[in-house]
């Protein structure tokens, strides 16, 4: 079994930043695809952006420029730089993996359980 467990989320007046992470931790063989989502209250979960284990990046248009995603795979963990903050960035941030647990299994898709940001205007 896998966990990630997200940390970061607050409080922020707009403009400001904060800097998420999410730690995988368990069976963990490779991690392929590190993303983060973000659903907002009344909204649908969103794409916000995704690295890959090689880093390859990509990001929804709604934040690129503003937030840069990141990771460190001796740490099983991914960081989101969120700067120029906006109301509308307001939501529970969710982090996402795809897993293998070991050589011979396929990968998993796991999420965590959220951390909130709140962005003040």
């Amino acid at each position: 079994q896998v966990q990630l467990v997200e940390s970061g989320g607050g409080l922020v007046q707009a403009g400001g930043s904060l800097r998420l992470s999410c730690a995988a931790s368990g069976s963990i063989f490779s991690i392929n695809v590190m993303a983060w989502y973000r659903q907002a209250p009344g909204k649908q979960r969103e794409y916000v952006a995704r690295i890959t284990n090689s880093g390859r990046l990509n990001y929804a248009d709604s934040v690129k420029g503003r937030f840069t995603i990141s990771r460190d795979n001796a740490k099983n963990t991914v960081y989101l730089q969120m700067n120029s903050l906006k109301s509308e960035d307001t939501a529970v941030y969710y982090c996402n993996a795809d897993v293998k647990s070991s050589p011979r299994l396929g990968e998993q898709n796991y999420w965590g359980q959220g951390t909130q940001v709140t962005v003040s205007s």
